[in-house]
């Protein structure tokens, strides 16, 4: 079971941030539990996987690209309305570094999209795209390495709407629920396009600007990387130092305190967590992952949140460091919306901070919750397991 449990986190951290592409061997040889891949990238057999290309487009900061692919799946069929429009459509938003494969994975697929779940496939149209920057989609890890035009998540949810709207020819979602990055992109969503939804569900992110901890940790990556003589301005030939020992910054960053208590009890276990985390961070593109980090700076829908008239429903983690309870945001925030709510679910000490995301079935009974309120009478709740504390 302990072996099973390691392979498991491994496994989620390694979805965190960006699959590599042919990057050097790692120096330390391969920890015994390692897994072969970033996540499982088997495709579900049930979902359809398709690209979506965009000519000569142009980035927010006018920087063009000839092609932009953004790489979708869906799961479900697609219900008509009497006017002959899509009224069952349901946008899943990843977190950084991860992509549509991480979001129907077994595990999402029993807690979330099965029959009586939350987000039942027989009853939604479910879609999932890569943003860009990750996964199959478009991304500077496929050539044009630190050429590739600058993204930021202004950007990403452009492609997202255009993937929509043109691509899929939907005018009205039924909802838009993300994780981590996809919850920034969601609060995005809701902000840009607050008639095109029934209602939104933001999961472990916050309605401001990426600041205090969050914001340097980023920048200490970043800059790191940037001022290293083996970054060659994007043109490595192997990952560098300086990205290897910044991602155990970003290691400590995305658990819990209490969980790393109890998983890092010794000298013994400090080592193979870090031998773990260098052959990790040696499987990730690093110019994919300056990126992702960079193209988070400009994001603050704080200021435009009295645009917002759908429902929201916010979920945050009260042990996740990423987003700290303590800042007070959503009890600040979200009460100021036309409908809003929110919850912040009370971490364990085996829960893994903001990585709780990717454990849905700890957390599915807030979907429920959420579909209901958006008005889903036959939403089966699932069974709450853990506590929380809700707003008035």
């Amino acid at each position: 079971m302990k072996s099973t449990r390691t392979l498991t986190k491994i496994s989620l951290l390694l979805s965190l941030l960006l699959a590599g592409t042919g990057l050097s061997s790692p120096v330390f040889a391969a920890p015994a539990a390692a897994p072969a891949a970033p996540w499982d990238t088997q495709l579900n057999p049930a979902a359809h996987q398709a690209n979506a290309v965009f000519n000569d487009y142009k980035f927010r900061d006018g920087e063009t690209l000839a092609q932009v692919k953004l790489h979708y799946a869906t799961l479900g069929k697609a219900h008509r309305n009497a006017q002959g429009e899509i009224d069952n459509a349901i946008l899943v938003l990843h977190w950084t570094g991860a992509d549509s494969r991480a979001l129907l994975s077994p595990v999402w697929t029993k807690s979330l999209y099965g029959p009586g779940r939350p987000l039942d496939s027989s009853r939604y149209y479910l879609i999932f795209a890569d943003s860009i920057g990750h996964g199959q989609s478009s991304k500077p890890s496929d050539g044009l390495k630190a050429k590739f035009p600058n993204y930021d998540y202004g950007d990403m949810v452009d492609l997202q709407h255009k993937l929509v709207t043109e691509t899929l020819g939907i005018k009205h979602l039924h909802a838009v629920i993300g994780m981590s990055m996809g919850g920034m992109n969601a609060w995005q969503w809701a902000v840009a396009y607050p008639s095109m939804m029934d209602g939104v569900m933001p999961v472990v992110s916050l309605p401001i600007k990426v600041s205090g901890r969050n914001l340097l940790w980023r920048r200490m990556i970043v800059d790191s990387v940037r001022a290293d003589p083996a970054w060659h301005n994007g043109n490595y030939t192997q990952a560098p130092e300086s990205w290897l020992q910044g991602y155990n910054i970003l290691r400590m960053m995305i658990d819990s305190a209490p969980d790393l208590q109890r998983t890092i009890p010794d000298e013994a276990a400090a080592d193979k967590f870090l031998a773990n985390n260098r052959f990790t961070a040696n499987h990730i593109d690093t110019n994919d992952v300056i990126y992702s980090l960079k193209s988070s700076f400009s994001y603050n829908p704080q200021p435009d949140l009295n645009k917002i008239t759908t429902k929201l429903y916010a979920l945050n983690f009260s042990d996740d460091e990423f987003n700290p309870d303590s800042l007070r945001v959503l009890e600040t925030e979200v009460p100021k919306l036309k409908q809003g709510r929110y919850v912040v679910q009370a971490g364990t000490p085996t829960s893994p901070g903001h990585f709780t995301m990717t454990r849905p079935d700890l957390w599915a009974n807030h979907v429920g919750e959420f579909m209901q309120w958006i008005g889903d009478k036959r939403v089966k709740r699932p069974a709450s397991r853990a506590e929380s504390q809700t707003s008035p």
